[in-house]
């Protein structure tokens, strides 16, 4: 941390249009828990995000945000610019991903049990959209007119399979792909944690294919439900270092049409995480090796098709940007803790774009389960974190274009 940091964020807060936005987070408490609520009510399964994204531009309009659009990839954006905006200038972006992990048939109706919100997807990341939500409306409210434009996204695919395929499109194919100076993805709950170091991960389909047939008549034929668990045992052996931390799981089997029947496929999915790139890249290689030994003395073919990347990277301890966070911390006598995670940071660190994952304030529980729940008490103080690193990252980048 510099002083430099400390200096801007300390005169930030201090100005009236700043405390403007803070009474803002203060009063509106009830209308941020109604907005969770009504939000949670729109399921918005894997590659199902439509019916949320069109509500979240409804709040967009309604809080007078401009440019207001869905993209190619699905995104809800809004800008929030300057008097006189230009498609060219630099803008940071600001986002909370639409899409939960539970599947499209999983009910959606919040319930209330005294201050926690019982709902799937509940905390993640209804938590995260509720906070992008707050900082358009305070940031209105006080009529603070950003420098450069501020970018909110309410985005698809973070989850899963999704891939993060609404970042990876806002980065390497929309029109603010050479734009984003810098991104900040709100995720979850919690207010000290500052995600800089982004977990990679690489997801495969292992399929083997048979011929199958019938378990009496066709016995001694190949069967790909037992080849395919020979293949498993062989990978879940292997040694798999701890520094730099690394995992390999199968999440899901699949195969087979009845128990008297010879399955004539059978698939796994498998999911391959490091912190580190390179040793993502060797353990990739060693599990290829692994399994072309394994199913190689099989007589039926097998196909590794590859259904998600995500890229690891690392915020520097010296950028600007982390910089930026501890000063905001100290200021609201915060404890700045640097986590590692897999979020919608990842995309923008490993093009070198500064980005950070930063909670919702408040806390929850049950994450991915049918019991998630989210408490929003106390999250005012994650909202005036988040509202103080976004205007002072505006700041920097202006004086940085200049």
């Amino acid at each position: 941390m510099t002083a430099q940091a400390q200096q801007r964020v300390t005169r930030l807060a201090t100005l009236t249009a700043v405390h403007r936005a803070f009474h803002w987070l203060h009063l509106h408490q009830p209308q941020l828990r109604l907005w969770q609520l009504e939000m949670l009510s729109i399921p918005a399964p894997p590659f199902g995000e439509d019916a949320r994204a069109t509500w979240f531009l409804d709040r967009f309009r309604a809080l007078g945000l401009t440019r207001v659009h869905r993209d190619a990839a699905g995104n809800a954006l809004a800008e929030l610019t300057p008097p006189t905006p230009s498609d060219a200038a630099p803008c940071v972006l600001l986002s909370a991903h639409l899409d939960t992990v539970f599947p499209a048939d999983t009910p959606s109706i919040p319930t209330e049990d005294g201050p926690r919100i019982l709902c799937p997807g509940a905390c993640d990341n209804a938590a995260g959209l509720t906070a992008l939500l707050a900082i358009a409306a305070a940031l209105r409210f006080a009529n603070i007119t950003p420098p450069i434009p501020i970018l909110f996204a309410a985005n698809v695919g973070e989850e899963g399979e999704g891939d993060l395929r609404g970042m990876r499109h806002l980065f390497t194919s929309s029109p603010y792909k050479n734009r984003i100076a810098a991104a900040i993805a709100l995720e979850g709950s919690g207010t000290n944690a500052v995600v800089t170091r982004a977990l990679g991960s690489r997801r495969f389909r292992l399929t083997v294919t048979g011929p199958g047939g019938h378990s009496w008549s066709d016995a001694g034929t190949p069967n790909p439900i037992f080849i395919l668990s020979r293949a498993l045992a062989a990978i879940s052996a292997l040694d798999l270092p701890t520094t730099p931390r690394t995992t390999l799981n199968a999440g899901q089997i699949t195969g087979g049409t009845s128990i008297n029947s010879i399955p004539e496929q059978a698939s796994a999915l498998l999911d391959l995480r490091s912190t580190d790139a390179h040793q993502l890249q060797l353990t990739e290689t060693e599990l290829r090796q692994t399994l072309e030994a394994s199913l190689e003395q099989e007589s039926i073919p097998y196909t590794l098709e590859l259904i998600g990347d995500r890229p690891a990277a690392a915020l520097p301890d010296d950028s600007p940007l982390l910089k930026t966070v501890r000063a905001v911390d100290r200021h609201l006598t915060l404890r700045t803790e640097p986590r590692i995670g897999s979020t919608d940071a990842n995309l923008p660190l490993s093009l070198d774009i500064p980005a950070i994952a930063l909670g919702a304030g408040g806390a929850g529980g049950g994450i991915h389960t049918l019991q998630e729940w989210y408490d929003p008490t106390g999250r005012e103080t994650a909202l005036r974190r988040i509202l103080l690193t976004l205007l002072d990252t505006l700041s920097q980048h202006v004086h940085h274009e200049q």
